[in-house]
């Protein structure tokens, strides 16, 4: 019965921990597999989309990619993705398999229990959750249950004053894989990945099996075709959120605030993201992703930061008839300083 459902592949992950990188890739090496690929961003800024949209790949046209952009899609399941499945499945021309990113601060747990309403269940079966994994912000103890160590480190970082919340969402995102990729394993050594692999391993009772990666380079060969069919398994994998709805305790889903900011063209992008690193690390700011218009260049500059660490790089052309502009997504949390975090960021440029 299984054959005869289209797979769905779950891939989940914590911020900046790679997810986008990883199924651009997949896309581009999907060995004639037609995906279509449904992308939860967080925030106004469909930025996720559009980098992938700009891929070039044939397994996974504009109109195979759909965006949801109505907030966590572990709250908005009915309103949403169902609905968004129902139309995929419609389609005369169905995919061989679909591909879901969920937002980096969505709980995977409700997304692969929704698989089991009576119109998808027939259709559609989970192929496996892949969870990624930023190795290297794991190895630099941002996960850390040292108390300890949380004390001594909090005088230089002030965002471990909310690391409770974090470290559930990752265990969460953990506990729901059936593969996890520990990605950027090249930006630590080999004593440093050790690490990795214990601390990660010791966050879920499960143990879903583990492979290592670098710029999200994972083989499609690995990542489609697990065949695990997760919706029948969702009772051995519970989050912290539905632990504290069976307790009876409440959960609050306003953890997390996001805005764009949209700026003038980036002149000097190198100085740029210096002042920028400086304006992230003075407010906590958890991630900033976008594009920038640079006066004189033909590509949009791609900008990835989760914390202080920045990728950026020329990504595609812009588009006949696109307007260049720079528009920046913040993520951060409730209590963030949207104003002068907006005001840090206008005073980089």
């Amino acid at each position: 019965m299984l054959q005869q459902k289209i797979p769905a592949t779950v891939i989940t992950g914590f911020l900046g921990a790679g997810k986008t990188t990883l199924i651009r890739n997949l896309l581009q090496n999907a060995g004639g597999k037609r995906i279509a690929l449904i992308i939860n961003e967080f925030g106004d800024l469909g930025v996720d989309g559009d980098v992938l949209k700009g891929c070039g790949a044939e397994a996974c046209t504009e109109d195979d990619i759909i965006e949801l952009t109505n907030g966590c899609i572990c709250c908005t399941v009915a309103d949403d993705f169902i609905p968004t499945m129902t139309k995929l499945l419609e389609r005369e021309n169905r995919p061989d398999h679909i591909v879901i990113e969920t937002s980096g601060l969505a709980l995977p747990q409700p997304l692969v229990a929704a698989f089991n309403w009576p119109e998808i269940k027939t259709q559609v079966t989970v192929d496996g959750v892949v969870t990624v994994v930023d190795s290297a912000a794991v190895a630099a103890g941002r996960f850390a249950d040292d108390h300890d160590k949380v004390d001594a480190l909090r005088v230089t970082d002030e965002n471990l004053d909310h690391e409770s919340p974090l470290e559930e969402l990752f265990e969460d995102q953990l506990t729901a894989a059936d593969l996890i990729v520990l990605n950027k394993t090249d930006l630590i050594d080999a004593e440093g990945l050790k690490a990795v692999r214990d601390e990660v391993a010791s966050r879920t009772e499960r143990k879903p099996s583990m492979i290592e990666a670098k710029n999200g380079e994972v083989a499609a060969a690995v990542l489609l075709g697990l065949g695990v069919g997760t919706e029948d398994d969702i009772a051995n994998r519970k989050s912290h959120h539905e632990m504290e709805h069976e307790n009876g305790e409440e959960h609050d889903h306003d953890e997390f605030d996001s805005f764009v900011v949209e700026l003038p063209a980036i002149v000097d992008p190198a100085a740029f993201i210096e002042r920028l690193k400086g304006a992230i690390a003075t407010h906590d700011v958890l991630r900033v992703k976008g594009f920038a218009d640079v006066p004189g260049k033909p590509l949009r500059l791609l900008i990835q930061a989760v914390g202080s660490r920045i990728d950026h790089y020329f990504e595609r052309a812009w588009a006949p008839g696109e307007a260049r502009g720079t528009r920046l997504v913040v993520i951060g949390l409730h209590d963030m300083d949207e104003v002068a975090v907006r005001a840090a960021i206008a005073a980089a440029v």
